[in-house]
């Protein structure tokens, strides 16, 4: 077994866990979400996908950020209760979010085909640029942020096909699916919450 298959597989058991722990809104998966990185990130490296690879220094610090974040407790609150509830996107929040993608689309875009030899720049630089909002919407516990990763899930799919790493394009695969599971439950959730 390779190097680039152990990482693959690595990768893919902690993408799960990861998942689940979101899905189920569980504070936990922040800290599978500091880890992951770290492996996604030398498997990204070693197969020429730049941005993905530099993504994952984002997703640390995005994990230490919402962790902090989940953490935190309103002084009205009980115990056990974290302050960020789950919620639809605000509309006044929508065009700064893709006016945030699409900066850092065309910046990526330019880094990657300036200064590398990717040979994915256009879609590894989508990719990367709808992570870092999904994961800013992550953080905030907004119910649209599965819509954004199901579309990011989608492009990586495609993209590590392309690159032959099929084991973590099938992690990527089982993420579309549980996207619209995470979404369809976080909604109903939403619901409950502004009902109580």
């Amino acid at each position: 077994m390779d190097w680039s298959c152990i990482l693959q597989i690595v990768g893919a058991t902690l993408g799960l866990i990861y998942l689940w722990l979101e899905y189920k809104a569980n504070i936990w998966l922040w800290v599978v979400s500091a880890i992951m990185p770290m492996v996604h990130g030398t498997l990204y490296l070693t197969e020429g996908v730049y941005a993905d690879a530099a993504m994952q220094l984002y997703y640390v610090l995005a994990a230490v950020y919402g962790l902090a974040v989940w953490r935190r407790k309103p002084k009205s609150q009980s115990e056990g209760k974290t302050s960020v509830r789950i919620q639809h996107t605000p509309v006044a929040w929508i065009l700064p979010l893709v006016s945030v993608y699409g900066v850092l689309h065309v910046a990526i875009y330019f880094l990657l085909t300036e200064f590398t030899d990717s040979t994915v720049p256009l879609f590894d630089a989508m990719s990367t640029a709808l992570s870092v909002v999904a994961m800013w919407m992550l953080s905030r516990k907004l119910v649209e942020q599965w819509l954004v990763w199901l579309v990011v899930d989608m492009i990586s799919v495609g993209l590590y096909l392309y690159k032959g790493i099929p084991i973590t394009a099938g992690l990527y695969l089982v993420y579309c699916i549980l996207a619209v599971a995470g979404y369809m439950r976080w909604r109903r959730v939403c619901r409950e919450e502004v009902m109580s």
